[in-house]
């Protein structure tokens, strides 16, 4: 082992050339004619879907790739939904279309995207310090038809991810090219109505890829969302998997009106019905403008990637949860977020052997920063506004205003060695360095902090042995918090009026360490199945989040999770696949309160399973029908209060009328179950109400609705 250490130190200090490799290596070209070499590439595979094997290749059971042709007769009622073909991910909604989704996996509710990791061809979608949520994931930018691949590892065991991602990450990533221009135009209920236009025309040496979508859904409400989406991207590329580059640009804007959850009392009490809204007004617009180059090159020797990203962000947000509990003439409140962000992801690989051995070693470096404008203000019908509250003390329409500088800086390394026929290792360092700077319209919650955090990580891999392998990995991660809790020192709500000097706070720790560990099987043992199986288990030091609702820092507790995931996906013929995933997690705070030790929000059980029939030759029928199952969630601490079940089928049929033309139908809650898309537990204060009320606060899912496609290919 010591031989081994020297090799990862030897290549920490070889070169400076940096590269971000993809996920999943690509084969590397042959070397030229009459070469002689002894070195050797490990996994000289390209993995397009999960129906591949990677057999000799993953580094854990939870690891996978996610192709087209899976996401291709999915349902989608929301471009978020591609990262449910990850085993044990659910996507839902708790208000507006045009916010970001709420995600869970592993046990956790993982909010607007904190502890997920979410890149799309290598720039990140997570934004820390943001005005909503720590690591706030939206989505809506992507336009699902040129999705080619997801490549998704769960746990924090891989040294080229750091924040956000200590459930899992997933890159996504675009098509290069085409194989054909396509055209769909899309219509259903609820005045749903979607145009989609993709091309890649050959340009030069290489391809213009470009994309444009316009989207609009009212939704099922009584006060519609009217939700419009506009997006688009272009791309120029050259080369092919091994040696190529390419710049892309990508534009999105959504505005969406909003019917945020609902307390189950004012639907019971027919103030509401459960598609009604307590306040109309609330909802929001938001853009993303972004430009990324990347540049790759591969040989029997080595290979390097780079990734350069920039891009502009502005959401304003208008929600009211409570309605009238703080103020008589309501609580609606506007969070602000713009920022500009400019970063780098680089990796450089060399390919050789350590006696005899196949070896890589891997040294990388990510490098962020964040420039960022963010505040939270009182208003009313999306005017900002001083308020009296019930005492007759005045607040003022700002709560808080901040400009904050965020960098972060990233390097790592990384060795893989193949020291037997059966047994291969792979041992990886990181280090994160994060500097803070929070310039607040409060002098005391002014301030800069500079943290750091290092973090190994390392498997053992074994096998395989009747086309099954076996997988044993731990590692340190972290999340980071938001800028602002590192910083605050006094409650900006408590001193709002002008004779408060508002109530004294302790900062929170700028980065929380995480930890965990994995043992996994994964088998092809059976014909046509791939199946895998993962014991898992996460520590979190202390679930400390900024609280963006109210302007304030809450530490919660330390947290243990722990569970089982089994997902098996069989192609017993070449047009009919059959998937099933389980997933289930115990999630327990590990400290002693007399409130109770279950943690709000924590999934217990998902089932996700499908049939697909794909495409019969140039005609025929395709489609499928999935269901989505996410079981009861403690509500809180003392498990008096638990959410309902969520079950929804979806169904997808279509034909082939030749190679050019198809026509699908989409039905989505086939059942019609009025089932909750997500639900909390806390108190409001309803009009009329003469006191803070806890109860059950829900999202509706939507009830059984349709959406027909017709698709041009040419």
């Amino acid at each position: 082992m010591r031989t081994q250490f020297a090799a990862l130190a030897a290549t920490l200090c070889c070169g400076m050339t940096l590269h971000a490799q993809d996920n999943l290596p690509a084969a590397a070209p042959p070397a030229a004619s009459g070469t002689q070499t002894n070195v050797a590439r490990m996994s000289e595979v390209v993995v397009k879907e999960r129906a591949d094997s990677l057999l000799g290749i993953a580094e854990s059971a939870s690891q996978g790739t996610v192709g087209a042709d899976q996401l291709e007769h999915r349902t989608l009622s929301r471009p978020g939904e591609v990262l449910e073909t990850v085993p044990g991910v659910i996507i839902t909604q708790h208000s507006g279309a045009g916010k970001a989704n709420q995600y869970f996996l592993r046990g956790f509710n993982l909010d607007h995207g904190t502890d997920f990791s979410t890149s799309l061809d290598g720039m990140p979608i997570n934004l820390p310090t943001h005005g909503h949520g720590q690591g706030y994931t939206d989505l809506n930018l992507l336009i699902p038809e040129l999705v080619s691949a997801i490549n998704y590892r769960k746990g924090p065991y891989y040294a080229d991810v750091g924040d956000f991602s200590s459930t899992g990450t997933a890159n996504i990533e675009y098509f290069r090219a085409l194989p054909q221009s396509e055209l769909t135009l899309e219509g259903g209920s609820f005045n749903y109505g979607r145009a989609v236009f993709i091309s890649s025309p050959k340009v030069g040496d290489g391809h213009l890829l470009y994309g444009v979508e316009a989207y609009h859904n009212d939704g099922p409400y009584d006060h519609p969302d009217d939700f419009h989406r506009f997006n688009g991207v272009v791309r120029y590329s050259q080369g092919n998997d091994a040696n190529g580059w390419s710049v892309t640009a990508m534009g999105y804007h959504g505005d969406w009106d909003a019917s945020d959850q609902l307390a189950q009392r004012a639907v019971d009490l027919d103030v509401v019905d459960r598609f009604g809204s307590l306040d109309t007004t609330t909802g929001g617009d938001s853009q993303r403008y972004s430009l990324s180059g990347e540049w790759h090159r591969a040989d029997t020797h080595s290979a390097t990637k780079i990734t350069a990203y920039g891009f502009y962000y502005d959401l304003d947000l208008f929600s009211n949860f409570t309605y009238y509990d703080a103020f008589p003439v309501g609580d609606q409140f506007e969070q602000m977020d713009k920022r500009w962000v400019g970063g780098v992801r680089g990796q450089h690989t060399w390919f050789g052997q350590f006696f005899n051995r196949e070896m890589e070693n891997s040294v990388g470096l990510d490098v962020r920063h964040d420039a960022i404008h963010n505040g939270l203000f009182n208003t009313v019908g999306r005017e900002r506004v001083d308020k009296l509250d019930y005492d007759g003390v005045l607040h003022s329409a700002t709560v808080r205003e901040d400009h904050i500088g965020q960098t972060s800086v990233s390097p790592w390394l990384q060795n893989k060695m193949q020291w037997a026929e059966k047994f291969r290792t792979v041992a990886g360092l990181r280090a994160d360095v994060y500097h803070f700077d929070v310039d607040s319209d409060r002098r005391e919650n002014s301030g800069n902090v500079t943290d750091g955090i290092v973090s190994p990580k390392g498997a053992l891999i074994f096998g395989p042995w009747a086309d099954t392998e076996l997988y044993l990995e731990g590692g340190l991660g972290f999340h980071s918090n938001d800028a602002r809790g590192a910083t605050t020192r006094v409650d900006p709500v408590t001193g709002l009026s002008a004779d408060a000097d508002g109530n004294p706070i302790e900062p929170v720790d700028p980065l929380v360490r995480t930890c965990g560990a994995e043992v996994g099987v994964r088998t092809t043992f059976i014909p046509h199945l791939h199946s895998t199986l993962s014991l898992w288990w996460l520590d979190i030091d202390s679930e400390l989040l900024f609280v963006g609702d109210a302007g304030t820092t809450e530490a919660s507790r330390p947290s243990r999770r722990y569970g089982v995931e089994w997902a098996n996906y069989y192609t017993p013929l070449k047009w009919l696949t059959l998937d099933a995933d389980f997933s289930f997690s115990h999630a327990r705070f590990r400290d002693s309160d007399p409130a109770g030790d279950y943690i709000p929000g924590s999934i217990e059980s998902v089932i996700a399973a499908g049939i697909t029939l794909h495409h019969l030759g140039e005609r025929g029928f395709f489609g499928g029908i999935r269901l989505r199952y996410f079981g009861e969630r403690p509500l809180i601490e003392d498990n008096s209060v638990r959410s309902d079940i969520t079950a929804l089928v979806s169904l997808r049929v279509g034909y082939d009328f030749s190679k050019n033309w198809s026509l699908s139908a989409e039905v989505y809650n086939l059942l019609n179950r009025k089932d909750s898309e997500i639900d909390y537990y806390y108190g409001s204060r309803l009009r009329g109400e003469t006191a803070t009320v806890d109860d059950v606060h829900s999202h509706p899912a939507d009830p059984i609705s349709f959406r027909v496609a017709l698709t041009a290919r040419f």
